[in-house]
C-alpha cells in the first residue's frame, strides 16, 4: 500500500526516470541529423541543448509554470485571510509555507508547482476564493499541500517542461524531414528522401506519445493519495468532498487552460471538452470526480 513516503520516493524516481529518456530523445535525434546531414557539429549542439534543458526544467520549471499560467504573487497583506489558512495547515502538516499566488480567472482551480519543500508554490483562482466557503478553501489547500509533501509537485512540474519541448522538437523534426535537404552521397538520395520522410512521420506520432506519458507519469492514484492525506490533515472530509463538487460543476471556462499544465491542477480546468475533442481527451489525468468525493465521504465511516 502507498505512503507519503514511497510516494514522495517514487516521484523523485520518476522525475530523474524521465530527466533521463529526455536526455536520450535529444542525443538521439541529434546523432540521427548528424549522420543525415554529415555534421557532427549537430550532435554536440544536441548533447549541450539537452544538457541544458534538463537542468532548466528540474531548477526553472516552477517559474515556467507561473509564467504560461499568469499567476501574481501575493502577499499577507493582500489576502490575509488566504495567507493564514495555508500558514496553519502548513504548520500542521510540517512543512514550510509556500508561496502564494493567485490566478485571475473566474474558475474555481487550484494547483501547487515547485522543486521542493522549500522552494513550493500555491495557486489559487479568484474565482476560487469567491466561491468556496472557509471549510471548503481549507480541504482544497490541504490537498495541495499533499502534493508538495508527497513531492508530486516535482514530477508533475518537469513533465510540463520536457514533454513540451519534445512535442515541439517533433514537430520541428517532421518539417526538416519534408523540407531539409539530406546532404549523404547524391546516389541514394531518392533511399534517404524516404527514410527521412518515413522518420518524420514517425516524430509526428510522438506528439500523442508525449501525451501518454503525462498520463504514465502522473498517476492518477497520486490524486486518490492527495485527497487522502489532505482531509487527515483538515480532519474534516467534507469539506474537501464539498469543494470538489463546486469545483467539478463550475461552467466557467479558464482561459489559460492548456494540455501542458493541466494535469497540475485539483479538477481539469476543461470544461465539457474533454467529451468531445480526443486531443484533450489524451491529457485527462483526474480520476472521475465522483469517485473521487465517495472515496472521502467513506473516510468518515
Amino acid at each position: 500500500m502507498a505512503t507519503l513516503y514511497t510516494q514522495a520516493e517514487s516521484n523523485i524516481l520518476k522525475t530523474w526516470l524521465l530527466i533521463s529518456l529526455f536526455l536520450i530523445f535529444i542525443i538521439g535525434l541529434g546523432w540521427l541529423f548528424s549522420y543525415i546531414y554529415e555534421n557532427s557539429v549537430i550532435v554536440v549542439i544536441a548533447v549541450i541543448f539537452s544538457i541544458f534543458m534538463s537542468f532548466s526544467s528540474y531548477w526553472y520549471s516552477d517559474k515556467i509554470v507561473l509564467l504560461m499560467t499568469g499567476a501574481k504573487l501575493v502577499e499577507k497583506r493582500d489576502n490575509p485571510e488566504l495567507y493564514r489558512i495555508v500558514e496553519n495547515l502548513s504548520i500542521t502538516a510540517g512543512l514550510p509555507t509556500p508561496k502564494i499566488y493567485i490566478l485571475r480567472e473566474s474558475q474555481s482551480n487550484a494547483f501547487a508547482t515547485g522543486r521542493d519543500e522549500e522552494h513550493a508554490v500555491i495557486v489559487v483562482t479568484e474565482g476560487l476564493l469567491q466561491k468556496l466557503e472557509r471549510a471548503e478553501l481549507e480541504g482544497v489547500i490541504s490537498h495541495e499541500l499533499s502534493h508538495i509533501k508527497n513531492r508530486d509537485i516535482l514530477l508533475g512540474t518537469v513533465v510540463v517542461v520536457l514533454v513540451g519541448i519534445i512535442a515541439l522538437l517533433s514537430r520541428w523534426f517532421l518539417r526538416m524531414s519534408f523540407w531539409g535537404k539530406g546532404g549523404r552521397r547524391k546516389e541514394s538520395k531518392g533511399s534517404l528522401e524516404i527514410v527521412i520522410m518515413v522518420l518524420g512521420l514517425l516524430a509526428v506520432i510522438l506528439v500523442p506519445i508525449a501525451a501518454t506519458l503525462i498520463r504514465l507519469a502522473i498517476s492518477r492514484k497520486r490524486e486518490f493519495l492527495a485527497d487522502a492525506s489532505g482531509a487527515l490533515l483538515t480532519r474534516y472530509p467534507e469539506g474537501l468532498a464539498r469543494a470538489l463538487e463546486k469545483i467539478s460543476s463550475d461552467p466557467m471556462p479558464m482561459r489559460t487552460a492548456n494540455n501542458s499544465t493541466a494535469h497540475l491542477f485539483i479538477s481539469s480546468p476543461f470544461k465539457g471538452e474533454q467529451k468531445r475533442n480526443w486531443f484533450t481527451r489524451l491529457f485527462l489525468t483526474h480520476p472521475p470526480v465522483e469517485e473521487r468525493i465517495k472515496a472521502l465521504r467513506g473516510m468518515k465511516a
